[in-house]
């Protein structure tokens, strides 16, 4: 882990992600369609990022939108979809199918104990979930080793140290403290085990507001906090906001008909735009006040999906 002393560690988000370098370990924040760092993953497209190696659990629009724009060469997920509403991640579905990168598909236990290791600070851990799978040959890196009091056979994964991790937070104070809802997915792992931390929040607040929430990732794992209002847009950040099912479907159409559509996708609301706020412009404050009023009642998530 890298250590970061006390200071104030608010930048602009070109900042936080100018020092990403290409071919980069990039550990993704969230998981399927909540609380993904997407004002990260635009910005690293923006700036045109290239070769990077994606480590995650189960993703959807943030690893499909960094495949379509050539930012990607390998990805090491447990699975890449928006689950059974929307499908399969048409752009990564593509490039697997093609070659254009590296598939290492994984499992979220898996890698768990790879960055477990890399915290207590060993070279391995062994696992049993990947045995009789076709999951270790695709990581060569795997090797058995057989327990000195069973006797039984088991997986030795490595340690996992990525470069950086990006997390998208409800709320943070400017020293990088964070608190999220639960589930946590693998975001706290990740910013223990990684070199450095991004982390976007919807709110910059108190170091008192966060720990009367809660700290969840503290301070001295943090590296540079980003103030981004509605920075998982498209995904869900709760208690906030809900995902925006229409646009995920937009997207989900570009992406299925690639080319020029896919190409218009990114052009819109990618290259396109300056900043996270004039994102925000773009979607409309309509929609934006929409999918923030789904707890409102029954009605008001239920018309999320209508």
């Amino acid at each position: 882990m890298g250590f970061q002393p006390q200071r104030d560690k608010v930048v602009t988000l070109a900042a936080a992600i100018a020092d990403v370098p290409d071919r980069a370990i990039v550990a993704l924040g969230g998981g399927l369609s909540a609380r993904l760092p997407m004002a990260s993953v635009r910005e690293l497209i923006r700036q045109g990022k290239r070769d990077l190696h994606l480590v995650g659990s189960a993703h959807s629009i943030d690893v499909d939108l960094l495949v379509a724009a050539g930012a990607v060469r390998r990805c090491e997920e447990s699975y890449v979809g928006f689950e059974q509403d929307l499908g399969l991640a048409p752009a990564y579905r593509r490039a697997a199918q093609a070659g254009a990168i590296e598939v290492a598909e994984s499992c979220c236990v898996t890698i768990l104990a790879q960055l477990r290791a890399t915290e207590m600070g060993l070279p391995f851990l062994p696992v049993r979930g990947v045995r009789g799978s076709d999951i270790a040959r695709l990581h060569p890196e795997y090797r058995e080793v057989t327990c000195p009091f069973t006797g039984e056979v088991l997986v030795a994964v490595p340690a996992l140290k990525p470069d950086l991790a990006l997390l998208h937070a409800p709320m943070g104070d400017r020293y990088g403290n964070l608190h999220l809802e639960q589930p946590y997915v693998l975001d706290e792992r990740f910013a223990a085990a990684s070199g450095r931390v991004v982390a976007t929040v919807d709110r910059l607040v108190s170091t008192e507001d966060v720990a009367a929430s809660g700290v969840t990732i503290p301070a001295h794992l943090v590296a540079a906090v980003v103030e981004a209002p509605f920075g998982a847009h498209p995904t869900s950040c709760y208690p906030r906001y809900a995902y925006d099912r229409e646009h995920l479907a937009a997207y989900m159409r570009a992406a299925q008909s690639g080319g020029e559509d896919l190409a218009g996708y990114l052009k819109t609301y990618v290259y396109g735009v300056a900043s996270e706020q004039e994102y925000q412009d773009l979607i409309g404050s309509d929609r934006l006040d929409r999918i923030s009023q789904w707890s409102e009642s029954t009605a008001s998530w239920k018309a999320l999906f209508q």
